[in-house]
């Protein structure tokens, strides 16, 4: 079979590759440049589309005695993931631009180019489980991505192969060491990787203030207020709305506003008028929430109502729930209240399964959310 790599310049995909190689199939690792200023990404620790990360991934693939290129694919990553994920925060929503990267970049653009020449699958150092064309959580919980993937249909899920997602992340480091690969204690990657200061909030204005034509830009980049979630009361103000996110606490330097010493945290973001609105825990908890854009994994939605548990964000926001498929989006009603869920942000469906990993049924963008009593936020 023919297996195309692809090699981040990590510890787990060149141990992927190297699985792929150990299993007798014809592999070829492709590194992808994904920066048109590769130089000012982040690298070590913080990012995966750096100079370094390419020079890593190279190395890789000579000890491994396989072929490799490099990729560019910098004008869709910039036109699918950076594009949209600007385009998102300045409608008051929260992207998830790994989400996006994985759905548009590594499983698309990449997927049509290696079909195109001819590869079987496409292998990857993701931790995740496939069997045939089911996804499932990897063994090991704590680095477990099927959330980032659960966007991939059934189609590009039966060309995808996840060598490590059966492994204990320690382990993977210990079998790279034994076969002599450079990366084997090479730190994980974190953050995102196209902003290079970290400064989410500076990025986003910027961005958008250009695309605005103007200094000032639009209504979430301008000065603006704080308000009570409940009252309206105005709290203090802001430099910009966007950049703010449901569920955010550190930042807001508003001090105890009330005197009663309760933290506050962002519940909503109106960009047209730069409203930022602030409340307690409790005005965060969610009942119910709908879902667009829903990828259903195995290829069709279920038939009626359904039991499975929600998953909102990569690691954490899981709650036992009712969904139902609606047009082409889905319906959620959760058995627990969640917090800090956002509009723009991913749903994943699971079925629990604790014998052989907990099952993706399928994917959605959040479009909306009530309270536990019903309005909706």
């Amino acid at each position: 079979m023919r297996v195309l790599a692809a090699m981040s310049g990590g510890v787990d995909s060149a141990v992927a590759a190297a699985r792929a190689v150990a299993a007798g199939h014809d592999v070829t690792g492709v590194h992808l440049a994904l920066s048109r200023n590769p130089d000012n990404t982040r690298g070590g620790s913080r990012g995966c589309c750096s100079v370094e990360d390419s020079r890593d991934a190279r190395r890789a693939a000579d000890t491994l005695g396989i072929p490799f290129y490099v990729w560019d694919f910098s004008e869709a990553f910039e036109r699918e993931v950076i594009d949209q994920f600007v385009a998102t925060y300045a409608e008051g929503r929260t992207p998830n631009p790994c989400v996006t990267c994985n759905e548009k970049i590594k499983f698309a653009a990449l997927l049509d180019r290696a079909v195109a020449l001819g590869f079987d699958k496409v292998a990857t150092g993701h931790y995740a489980r496939l069997d045939g064309t089911t996804l499932r959580r990897s063994a090991d919980p704590d680095k477990d991505q099927s959330y980032v993937l659960a966007v991939l249909t059934a189609e590009q899920l039966s060309r995808a192969m996840f060598p490590v997602g059966d492994t204990p992340k320690p382990q993977i480091r210990e079998e790279a060491d034994r076969r002599g690969l450079a990366v084997a204690q090479k730190p994980d990657s974190h953050d995102i990787c196209f902003i290079p200061s970290g400064d989410t909030k500076a990025f986003l204005g910027a961005k958008i203030a250009v695309r605005a034509g103007s200094g000032a830009g639009p209504g979430g980049t301008r000065p603006g207020e704080f308000r009570d979630h409940r009252t309206g009361e105005v709290l203090g103000h802001h430099d910009g709305a966007v950049g703010y996110t449901i569920g955010q606490r550190r930042g807001l330097r508003l001090g105890n506003p009330t005197g009663d010493g309760v933290p506050r945290y962002v519940t909503g973001v109106d960009v047209e008028t730069g409203v930022v609105r602030v409340g307690t825990a409790d005005d965060l908890r969610v009942g119910s929430l709908a879902a667009r854009k829903a990828v259903w994994s195995g290829g069709a939605a279920p038939a009626g109502p359904f039991s499975c548990v929600v998953q909102i964000r990569a690691h954490g926001g899981l709650a036992p729930a009712r969904a139902q498929a609606v047009g082409a989006g889905f319906e959620v009603e959760l058995d627990e209240p969640l917090s800090g869920v956002a509009s723009g942000q991913t749903v994943v469906l699971y079925e629990p399964d604790p014998v052989l990993g907990d099952r993706v049924i399928g994917s959605g963008v959040i479009s909306a959310a009530a309270e536990p009593h019903g309005s909706v936020r």
